[in-house]
């Protein structure tokens, strides 16, 4: 159209001269499929995010860009295996909220001159593999045998150390002794 973008409203347009094409300025969002990507510690997972964008400026977007949307779908996948890629597995699983604002600055940067904003970004599920699924599952019950068996242990610490105190009690007064074998029979008859 002549005289570049124009705003909401009824415009005149020559069919055979003018070309017009409508913009949708609101909100999208689109997920990104799951990737798989291996992480800084060579645990390969499979990672999948949600990308909220919209056009901040229509004439760039439509002059700058082919496809606005898909470039920065496209561009999202490629970043978040990027990002990903430098991150250890248990700074994945902690640290989502982080790795969002980064991926959504990233990305921001990235679109601005193709006229789009990108508001949000949310990593949605970081799905391990069985094995690794598995062996973290066998890891936790080994931890909890470990601490039983300290706990164990120091009640058998405890247990000698009042059997040691009962002794030495018993040697100082040989009538001890013999209390304590007439209550022996008394408990066994």
């Amino acid at each position: 159209m002549p005289g570049g973008a124009k705003g909401p409203g009824i415009f005149f347009i020559v069919p055979c001269i003018d070309t017009y094409r409508k913009v949708d300025l609101r909100v999208l969002s689109f997920e990104v499929p799951p990737q798989e990507i291996l992480s800084k510690d060579s645990v390969t997972v499979a990672v999948d995010a949600v990308v909220y964008f919209r056009i901040s400026n229509a004439t760039i977007s439509v002059t700058n860009v082919e496809d606005a949307a898909r470039s920065t779908k496209l561009l999202a996948q490629t970043t978040l295996r990027n990002i990903l890629g430098t991150k250890t597995l248990a700074e994945m699983l902690s640290d989502r909220e982080a790795i969002s604002h980064q991926m959504q600055n990233t990305l921001d940067e990235a679109t601005e001159p193709w006229g789009v904003k990108v508001e949000r970004v949310e990593v949605k599920d970081v799905r391990l593999p069985v094995q690794l699924q598995r062996a973290m599952a066998a890891e936790a019950e080994a931890a909890r045998e470990a601490r039983a068996k300290v706990i164990v242990a120091e009640g058998e610490q405890k247990a000698s150390r009042a059997l040691k105190e009962a002794a030495e009690v018993i040697a100082e007064s040989p009538s001890a002794l013999q209390l304590r074998y007439l209550q022996t029979l008394n408990s066994i008859s």
